[in-house]
């Protein structure tokens, strides 16, 4: 399966099948690099990361994965980015095609990153906009895979909290593209956007996928394999407006009460981190103010059980990275 010279910016600009292939060869390249065996297939490659906005997990995630198929990396910080100002992105697009062989945005427009794949002339890639999150995504499904025993089209999976993410659109689309069972449980409110679940809802029609959005979280959770939850708080949120946010959103904290109503004594717990899970830092104390529920989003005995697999979950970024690099800018993969 050939994806050379390919753009990745959103989740459905990969079939079912090269989804499944990209999984495989992240699998493939994190055991040759645990046995030593790494092939540096980058090599010669000069690769740019453009962060239009911190997000440093997906950024460090990315360079190291470069880096570590032998790729020069060149990282402009938010503050640095080589778009914008009087330029069009289109221009500086055509700018970066000669200098670098493959670019990668981290930042909330999509639109950029989607003017970049148009003009760049070399493979872009998305490692997360404020609309899709397709990198995060091979990530999170290699996690589920690592886990799982069971054909990932008979895994379902839950994600709770804010229906409206970025995140939470690109489970259900990325579900939806695999074949999987995936509800989106939030607060009436915050379901996700209409034109995301149209998309889903006829990618179903291929694949096969059950998917289903609700306010109940109790029947969201029933059977599955895999909860999935996220920061509640971006740090913009301030006063009355945070307090009113956390009340909206308790209801879907992942929490021990949670778990049991699963019935599954094996279902696991995904987390793009940072996590809400206690009060331990001072932006952990600043979201939580005087009136704390003692955890956000989940609470710290789940995210410290063996049922949390977010480290596993964000250690598999760097490997998601390395294998959308390999099939794009290697000659072979």
């Amino acid at each position: 399966m050939k994806l050379y010279g390919r753009n990745l910016l959103k989740e459905t600009d990969l079939s079912a099948g090269e989804f499944h292939y990209l999984l495989g060869l992240a699998a493939r390249l994190r055991r040759e690099r645990q046995l030593g065996q790494q092939l540096a297939r980058l090599a010669g490659r000069n690769v740019a990361l453009i962060c239009a906005a911190a997000s440093p997990r997906d950024w460090m995630a990315a360079e190291v994965a470069a880096r570590g198929e032998g790729a020069h990396v060149t990282r402009f910080g938010p503050g640095e980015s080589p778009l914008g100002g009087d330029e069009p992105v289109r221009d500086a697009a055509r700018v970066l095609g000669r200098m670098f062989d493959g670019i990668g945005y981290f930042g909330p427009a999509q639109r950029t990153v989607e003017a970049l794949g148009a003009h760049a002339g070399v493979p872009v890639w998305n490692g997360g906009t404020s609309r899709w999150q397709p990198t995060r995504m091979l990530a999170d499904l290699l996690t589920v895979r690592d886990h799982t025993v069971k054909p990932l089209t008979d895994v379902a999976y839950c994600h709770l909290g804010d229906g409206q993410t970025s995140a939470a659109h690109s489970l259900l689309v990325t579900g939806a593209l695999l074949g999987m069972d995936v509800r989106i449980c939030a607060p009436a409110a915050l379901e996700p956007a209409a034109d995301v679940w149209y998309l889903a809802t006829a990618l179903t029609a291929v694949s096969g996928a059950r998917i289903a959005v609700t306010d109940d979280p109790a029947a969201a959770v029933d059977g599955v394999d895999y909860l999935s939850t996220g920061p509640w708080l971006a740090g913009a949120e301030r006063g009355e407006v945070r307090s009113e946010r956390i009340e909206q959103l308790l209801p879907y904290q992942v929490n021990d009460k949670l778990l049991a109503l699963t019935g599954n004594p094996e279902v696991k717990v995904l987390h793009g981190l940072p996590a809400g899970h206690s009060q331990v830092s001072a932006a952990g104390r600043r979201h939580y103010g005087r009136r704390s529920p003692g955890a956000l989003e989940v609470t710290d005995d789940i995210f410290g059980s063996p049922a949390c697999v977010a480290f596993d979950q964000a250690e598999n970024r760097r490997h998601a990275a390395a294998a959308l690099m390999v099939a794009t800018l290697a000659d072979e993969a």
